[in-house]
């Protein structure tokens, strides 16, 4: 370990995130090594080590000859003012050394806000902000995740981006990389050919004019350059890299357990919900493998508690099966499943007996809508009866504990909507006095609302974000009418949300923007703590930018969208005929009772309605 680091760590909070030496931790003989890979997580280290994906991608990484993948994360303020302070660059875990010596800087970005923590890190690297600015093939600056299906508002700061699923992505690229160091490849060569690969964004290969009104004109590939950037696609899930000996952290993390992950994508086509969509179609891992998988990791780590973790779990076909299947185990070795991401419409008595094996803790539904003209509108599938039946199971089974999550600001929304909220609040009380099992224990009910923000690749995406004074009048309204002692209600900061909405659907003209915050000090903007929406506005001045014109204005059918060159296969005539059916407030079915002709079924491997 670096000297200067022993010297500052005894003066932060947990010290512990910035020292490594963790179980399973990969370490590699410097000389055997071909290509260097930061994985970079652009939040702190709790965060970035709970994320599933992360520990998948460092697991396949690291089993790759010749290559040895390390860990950084974004350090807290008051590590951040210690290192600036001691001119110690942002160093990998495993080896303490500066990622900036790297042959690949990779970020895993699933959320709009962490752009100013990947321009402070590449920072705290010593590693030129902009792409222009580094001529040299290395280091090469990469991400990844669900906010890349919308990399213009970072285009300036990455040479490519990573489109669609990593875990053979990754690989093909970190080949081509090995393959241009050893025959002295230029940047802009290298660029070119990865470009080939299926699932590789490079954006300085793609030319955007805008109009006189700030929307795009068009955006044009350079010669040789695919029009279309498909997402890559996992298509056999029991096949692909589950992470049995994973790291286990030597400091507590957000989610401190084996994670399972049953399956991606999901059925249902909630028209707000990115995720949904992008991660169509549906692909399962088989029961038997997942028993297999998840016995492996309990007996590798010493958890004491596994999540069987998916879009929406209870979607899972054999989950029933699949449970009774880990149940033999987990009693013998006292570990607790936990069973997240529950469905109103089939949280069933056979569910609940198998949570009752081990503590109870809290539940959660996410009605997302106080009306069922609204619902339908979102295609959220979920009635008010579905949720009295699931509250009813759950209160009579024991459980006291259970959070709703809504949203407020959604398309078509109406005054009537939002107190719909409160009302169905209050039904949940009455549920709870009529059937709990023990009253002694008392009811925790937690009502919490976010801000709808409009993502790309939703049905919603056109859509323009309803002010921030009208949301605020909006809580204000729910507030006033949440009057039941048993009821704690929550509710998600504006500011952030409006910035995640320009951000969201920004284009390259964004970059100045960020780099300018970032100058101002932004650094961890997914903390409210150290978020300043006045900082953002400022920069935007600065920058004779609008932030009005990202996210409170609707899009026209025909209006080209900066992220038109990328393709998850959900077709954009798809979405648009989604969005007439929420102003209709028609759902539509589920992907296993009938196919709504989304695009995704040229997907090998995916499970699609066929009729």
């Amino acid at each position: 370990m670096d000297k200067r680091l022993e010297r500052i760590l005894p003066r932060v909070q947990k010290p512990a995130r910035y020292v490594g030496g963790e179980y399973n931790e990969v370490h590699r003989d410097p000389k055997t090594v071909e290509v260097r890979f930061a994985f970079c997580f652009p939040d702190t280290y709790e965060i970035g080590m709970s994320n599933l994906g992360y520990r998948i991608l460092y697991g396949v990484l690291n089993e790759m000859p010749g290559v040895w993948c390390q860990r950084a994360f974004a350090p807290w303020p008051d590590m951040e003012a210690e290192m600036r302070s001691a001119q110690i660059p942002l160093c990998a875990l495993e080896s303490g050394e500066p990622i900036g010596d790297f042959d690949i800087v990779g970020f895993s970005i699933g959320y709009e806000m962490a752009y100013t923590a990947v321009l402070n890190m590449l920072d705290l690297g010593g590693i030129p902000l902009r792409a222009e600015k580094r001529p040299s093939l290395t280091p090469l600056v990469i991400a990844g995740g669900t906010a890349m299906y919308n990399a213009e508002p970072i285009a300036d700061f990455i040479d490519l981006a990573l489109i669609g699923e990593g875990e053979e992505l990754l690989p093909e690229l970190v080949n081509l990389l090995r393959r241009a160091k050893k025959e002295n490849w230029s940047k802009p060569q290298f660029l070119r050919s990865a470009a080939q690969i299926e699932g590789v964004y490079v954006p300085s290969l793609y030319d955007v004019a805008y109009k006189e009104d700030g929307t795009i004109q068009s955006i044009t590939p350079q010669d040789g350059v695919p029009s279309k950037v498909h997402k890559r696609v996992v298509h056999d899930m029991d096949k692909s890299y589950f992470p049995a000996k994973t790291i286990v952290p030597s400091t507590e993390i957000v989610h401190d357990r084996v994670t399972l992950e049953l399956f991606r994508g999901c059925i249902r086509g909630c028209r707000f919900c990115q995720a949904g969509y992008v991660y169509r179609p549906v692909r399962c891992r088989s029961k038997e493998q997942l028993v297999q998988q998840g016995e492996a990791a309990l007996r590798d780590s010493g958890y004491q508690e596994m999540t069987l973790s998916s879009l929406s779990t209870s979607d899972y076909p054999e989950l029933t099966a699949l449970c009774d299947g880990l149940e033999k185990y987990c009693s013998q070795k006292h570990v607790n499943l936990s069973l997240p991401s529950l469905r109103a419409d089939n949280f069933s008595m056979e569910l609940m007996q198998r949570l009752q094996k081990g503590r109870k803790a809290g539940l959660t539904f996410a009605p997302e809508a106080g009306t069922q003209r609204l619902r339908d509108a979102i295609n959220k599938n979920v009635t008010e009866e579905d949720l009295t039946n699931s509250l009813r199971t759950a209160f009579s089974g024991g459980w006291s504990a259970v959070k709703l999550y809504f949203m407020l600001g959604l398309p078509t929304e109406t005054d009537e909507d939002v107190l719909g909220i409160a009302e169905m609040a209050n039904h949940a009380v009455h549920t709870w006095r009529e059937y709990a099992s023990n009253k002694n224990r008392g009811l925790r009910l937690t009502v919490s609302t976010s801000w709808f923000v409009p993502k790309p690749f939703t049905a919603f995406q056109w859509e323009a974000q309803i002010p921030l004074e009208e949301y605020e009048r909006r809580v204000k309204l729910l507030r006033e009418a949440m009057t039941a002692k048993a009821v704690t209600y929550n509710w998600h900061d504006g500011d952030t949300s409006f910035i995640e909405a320009v951000l969201a659907r920004g284009d390259r003209r964004i970059g100045k923007v960020l780099e300018a915050v970032s100058r101002k000090g932004s650094c961890l903007d997914a903390w409210s703590d150290y978020f300043d929406l006045n900082r953002w506005l400022e920069a935007f001045s600065e920058c004779g930018l609008d932030p009005a014109f990202y996210a409170s204005r609707q899009r026209e059918k025909d209006e080209i969208l900066p992220w038109s060159v990328i393709s998850c296969f959900v077709s954009d005539e798809y979405l648009w005929r989604q969005r007439e059916l929420a102003y209709q407030s028609k759902a539509t079915p589920d992907c296993r009772t009938a196919c709504s002709g989304c695009g995704a079924n040229v997907v090998e491997g995916g499970e699609c309605y066929h009729g």
